[in-house]
C-alpha cells in the first residue's frame, strides 16, 4: 500500500488537537483508504476513547489501529481459521511494537492514573489539558505504526 505515512500522522495528530477522541484521529486518518465515510468512523470509533469509554483500559489509539488492520486483514468468515490467525497475528504485532515503545497499551498505565476508571464526562480540551496529558504523542506512535504495517505488505 503506497501511503505517505508521516502525513497520516500528522493528519491524526491534528485531528485529536481539533477535538476528535484518541480513537477517532487514528481511524480518521486511514479510513478512506476502505472507502469508510467520516461520519459512520467517527460514530464507529467514539465508544474507544479514553481507553474505551474513558474505563482507562486498552489505549484507545491502539483500539484504532486494531481496526484498521482487521480492515487490511479481516476475519469474517467464522469457519476460516487462517484469516483469524493472520488478523490476531497482526493485532499482536501492533501491540507489541507500541508496548515497546511506550511500555504499556493500557490508558491508565500510559497516563500514570491510580482509578480504574473515570467520570464519563470527556475533559474540556484546553491549552492545559493538552500540557498535562500525552495522548497526542500516543496518537502519533499508534498512527505511525499502523501506517508501517499497511505500508509493508
Amino acid at each position: 500500500m503506497d501511503i505517505n505515512i508521516e502525513e497520516r500522522v500528522q493528519k491524526a495528530v491534528d485531528l485529536f488537537k481539533s477535538g476528535y477522541n484518541c480513537s477517532q484521529s487514528v481511524f480518521l486518518a486511514y479510513n478512506d483508504l476502505f472507502a469508510i465515510e467520516d461520519t459512520l468512523a467517527a460514530t464507529l470509533l467514539a465508544p474507544l476513547g479514553g481507553g474505551m469509554g474513558r474505563l482507562r483500559e486498552v489505549c484507545g489509539a491502539v483500539s484504532a489501529s486494531f481496526m484498521i488492520i482487521g480492515l487490511k486483514y479481516p476475519a469474517n468468515d467464522p469457519n476460516d481459521k487462517p484469516a483469524k490467525t493472520r488478523n490476531y497475528t497482526a493485532v499482536q504485532e501492533l501491540a507489541a511494537e507500541f508496548r515497546k515503545k511506550n511500555g504499556s497499551i493500557v490508558c491508565r498505565e500510559l497516563l500514570g492514573l491510580v482509578q480504574k476508571q473515570d467520570d464519563p464526562e470527556p475533559s474540556d480540551r484546553t491549552e492545559a489539558y493538552y500540557k498535562r496529558r500525552p495522548c497526542a504523542d500516543y496518537v502519533a506512535v499508534a498512527a505511525r505504526i499502523v501506517g508501517e504495517k499497511l505500508k509493508s505488505e
